[in-house]
């Protein structure tokens, strides 16, 4: 849900039948505008967005990308119910609008969500904000307070206790991503796999308190007032859950990027946290531990968990790629990407990187 400047053209917009979706919506009582007609946001690797205009309002329409879709993966209707939920808890969540449960409309279920304009900060930081001092100061400030206040969410207070199930959920993540990653690898890579997946066995630990996850909360994932960069709404909800906090702060730190980092960190271009001279990774964790009051003694296994699941998404990437399910060029680097990330993953569990 960028601002319109972050819109794709027509010639290179991924197309939807607009009119299957105007019929369907029809008969729900709502129209779908054709002035202006419906245009694609631009950025992204999977979920497909579209700005529309639905009964005379600005809204997203969201999709799941186009082929076949891993197990679990992309589900509007774990979206939709935490959206229709979570705004009544925290102000910068969009909330959704209407859920289509069918997937013969367009070929897959599809939601619409309530349009927030703003500024989002994609893989560089833009050239107007890059003369602010205190720019790196207040991203940080912003991208850890924001996910403490998700993982304070009472979530049975909003009706969302039923998300998910938080028992057991750092054990199944380590089963469910070896099994990820040896069905997305690169040739070559197994032994890779084989010594960062007997770590995470070897090293698991108890579940931590659980809470309500986001599980890809990343700077592009906000969207931004650009007067004081307060949060306008955290999108991309699809894949939220309830579980263990840290994997969730784990998830962010894997894209926190330094500058000695390995290429593949850097090529991955996810936050431009470098150019943004945000805070270290190990102050991002001390501040979060004061943000939340959460033991942080154990946290090398979710963060060694949390890379391996950001090399393991690269891969299943790279493998539409490989497999012909998209021919779009962006996608032809990320197996390359994703086993580097392998390989620092690797350093880090070996305690040679953090």
């Amino acid at each position: 849900m960028p601002p319109e400047t972050g819109l794709r053209s027509a010639m290179d917009s991924v197309p939807l039948d607009w009119e299957a979706v105007r019929r369907h919506l029809a008969i729900q009582g709502r129209r779908l505008d054709a002035d202006p007609p419906p245009r694609q946001f631009a950025g992204g690797l999977a979920n497909l967005n579209y700005l529309i205009h639905l009964d005379g309002q600005a809204a997203v329409l969201r999709r799941p990308p186009m082929g076949e879709l891993p197990p679990g993966a992309y589900d509007m209707a774990r979206e939709f119910h935490i959206l229709s939920r979570l705004p009544d808890a925290l102000p910068f969540i969009a909330r959704g609008l209407y859920l289509c449960d069918d997937p013969d409309v367009i070929g897959q279920r599809f939601q619409i969500i309530e349009y927030r304009p703003g500024l989002v900060i994609r893989e560089h930081l833009p050239s107007n904000l890059a003369h602010r001092p205190e720019i790196g100061v207040r991203l940080s400030q912003v991208l850890l307070e924001t996910i403490a206040a998700i993982h304070a969410v009472d979530a049975k207070a909003v009706g969302l206790d039923d998300l998910g199930r938080p028992e057991g959920f750092l054990a199944r993540g380590v089963a469910g991503w070896r099994k990820r990653g040896l069905a997305a690898k690169e040739d070559g890579s197994d032994s890779l796999h084989h010594d960062i997946g007997q770590w995470l066995e070897r090293h698991i630990v108890p579940d931590g308190p659980p809470g309500l996850l986001h599980n890809d909360f990343k700077l592009n994932n906000i969207i931004l007032d650009p007067g004081d960069l307060s949060p306008r709404a955290v999108v991309d909800w699809d894949q939220g859950t309830r579980g263990d906090p840290l994997f969730d702060f784990a998830t962010l730190l894997s894209y926190w990027i330094h500058r000695d980092d390995p290429w593949a960190m850097h090529d991955m271009e996810q936050m431009p946290a470098v150019e943004a001279c945000l805070c270290s990774r190990q102050d991002a964790v001390a501040a979060y531990a004061r943000l939340s009051g959460r033991d942080m003694s154990n946290f090398l296994f979710h963060r060694v968990l949390a890379m391996y699941k950001l090399a393991v998404i690269f891969l299943q990437l790279g493998l539409r790629h490989r497999t012909g399910a998209t021919q779009e060029p962006r996608y032809a680097p990320l197996t390359g990407i994703g086993t580097g990330i392998l390989e620092f993953t690797h350093e880090i569990a070996q305690g040679r990187a953090f």
